[in-house]
C-alpha cells in the first residue's frame, strides 16, 4: 500500500517536472524562484526540508546496510526525486537484516 502511495505521487510529479523542464530548463526553474522573494522563499523551504530528509535518509541507510551515496547524489541533482525512489526501493524494516553483534573480550589481568 505505501509503495502504491509513493507511485501515486512520484508519477504525477514526474510529468509536471518533465514538463517545467521542457518550458524553463532546468536552471530555468531555479531563476523563475530568485525572481522575487515569495520564489525565493520556496526555493528556502524546499532547500531546508530536503537537508532533513537527507538527514534522515543517511542514517536510514546506514542502518539498513545500504550505501547513502546514490541517494544524497540523486537528490542534490533531482530534488525529491532521490527520497522518493530511495523509499521505493527500501525493503521493510522486518525483512532488514540483523546487524552482527560485537563482543567484547576483556584483557587478561596480570596477577601482581
Amino acid at each position: 500500500m505505501q509503495k502504491l502511495l509513493l507511485i501515486a505521487a512520484l508519477v504525477p510529479f514526474a510529468a509536471l517536472t518533465g514538463l517545467a523542464l521542457w518550458q524553463y530548463g532546468y536552471l530555468g526553474i531555479f531563476t523563475l524562484h530568485m525572481q522575487s522573494s515569495a520564489g525565493l522563499q520556496v526555493l528556502v523551504d524546499l532547500a531546508i526540508a530536503l537537508v532533513l530528509v537527507l538527514t534522515w535518509m543517511w542514517h536510514d541507510a546506514k542502518r539498513l546496510g545500504r550505501n547513502p551515496w546514490p541517494w544524497i547524489v540523486a537528490t542534490f541533482a533531482l530534488g525529491s526525486f532521490g527520497p522518493l525512489v530511495y523509499l521505493l526501493t527500501r525493503k521493510s524494516e522486518r525483512a532488514a537484516p540483523e546487524p552482527p553483534k560485537l563482543e567484547r573480550h576483556k584483557a587478561p589481568v596480570a596477577a601482581g
